[in-house]
């Protein structure tokens, strides 16, 4: 035992650092926010919970009884294959089963995909202000991030994605380009007509991944999801989710859909049993119940409209949002805001990681949870004597 300690403590502080691969050295884990288990134990039922982008109607009760029928076969191992669920995504998307791979959440397979077709000597392009996992993804690999300017802020969709500097940021070496639409954390989106010319421009050698975790919130007449597209574009890639619009957060589930050699390739990767056997339940059962679904995505819009109304009757610049969360301007006060709603036991996620510390992201919530927001935004502006026109 001495030995063993003896020579860890002369690798100093490499130890062990230096023994990890040079990518990883560069990396920082991903930032989930608060420590949500221990602030509710220390608040308990009193916590709004604003700062996960979750449904608060939570899931399909077909899904519930789906997935507490699973729970007597637990010794048993899951569908590798995933079949079932496979099955009804093909028929929900008019797609061949084996265009589809599933992953314990988007996130792994966003990883994947880098894991994949990206490396050293590789370029990967994202967009400004977008979602945290691209970046981690290229850089556990090796690869060149190249960011692309967002828009600008005096545009109608301020701080999204700019598919001109998108395209133009693509360089012969660049093998993957990540996209979200509806976008993270600005809750803006792109149109499918500019998209469709956008893929016109993008080289075939590059893929282009289409994070699509919030469309099923999306309502805007002009936005369109890239699935339409997979038949023309073989370099095209959509990812999706049960964890924002289906509330199966809990359970990890997400898919990806792509031309079946693609397909094929990240099935390599796919760890194997990687969706568990309740997820798979759960997720099928969700995306047979329609009625559900259209019912809590009315609810989200409707309050989505309202609270997006009452932060900009106080003042607060909040951006366009097809999602099921805003992104509000709060100055040099963001900080101070974001504390003082702890404070009172709201839960919303601070920016700063994302370059944007004078913004908070807030979802959206029940309507009881975004009043109690208001409420405890009111207090704070009362106590601390700050509006927010005094900020703007």
């Amino acid at each position: 035992m001495g030995s063993r300690e003896s020579g860890i403590r002369t690798a100093g502080d490499a130890w062990p650092e230096a023994f990890a691969a040079p990518p990883v050295r560069m990396l920082r884990a991903y930032d989930p926010g608060h420590d949500l288990v221990a602030l509710r134990r220390a608040r308990g039922d009193c916590l709004v919970e604003l700062g996960s982008n979750e449904n608060p109607y939570g899931p399909s009760p077909r899904a519930l009884d789906a997935a507490a029928a699973v729970l007597g076969e637990l010794h048993r191992y899951p569908d590798p294959l995933g079949g079932d669920l496979k099955r009804a995504l093909a028929v929900e998307h008019g797609v061949d089963g084996s265009q589809i791979v599933l992953g314990n959440g988007s996130h792994e397979l966003l990883m994947q995909l880098a894991q994949a077709f990206a490396g050293p000597g590789v370029d990967v392009v994202a967009s400004q202000f977008g979602f945290a996992v691209y970046a981690i993804a290229a850089r556990a690999v090796g690869a060149q991030l190249r960011i692309a300017p967002a828009l600008p802020l005096d545009d109608a969709m301020p701080r999204g994605h700019d598919l001109d500097a998108i395209a133009a940021t693509i360089t012969p070496a660049t093998r993957l380009v990540y996209l979200a639409n509806p976008n993270n954390p600005t809750g803006t989106w792109f149109a499918r007509d500019a998209f469709a010319a956008f893929m016109a421009r993008v080289p075939g050698e590059a893929i282009v991944v289409v994070d699509e975790a919030y469309a099923e919130t999306a309502d805007a007449p002009d936005f369109g999801s890239a699935l339409p597209l997979l038949d023309a574009h073989r370099n095209l890639v959509v990812t999706r989710t049960f964890s924002k619009a289906y509330a199966l957060a809990g359970l990890r589930v997400g898919y990806a859909i792509a031309h079946p050699a693609l397909a094929a390739v990240l099935e390599r990767l796919r760890e194997s049993f990687n969706v568990n056997a309740v997820a798979l339940a759960a997720a099928e059962a969700a995306l047979g119940d329609k009625d559900w679904l259209r019912d809590t995505l009315a609810a989200n819009a409707r309050e989505r409209e309202a609270f997006a109304a009452a932060l900009r009757g106080r003042g607060w610049p909040v951006s366009p949002s097809q999602t099921n969360f805003l992104l509000v301007e709060f100055g040099e006060d963001a900080a101070r805001v974001e504390a003082a709603l702890l404070e009172r036991g709201v839960v919303v996620r601070p920016m700063a990681g994302y370059g944007l510390p004078q913004c908070l992201r807030i979802s959206v919530g029940r309507e009881e949870e975004n009043s109690a927001l208001l409420a405890a935004l009111d207090g704070f502006a009362a106590e601390s004597k700050v509006f927010a026109t005094d900020q703007i």
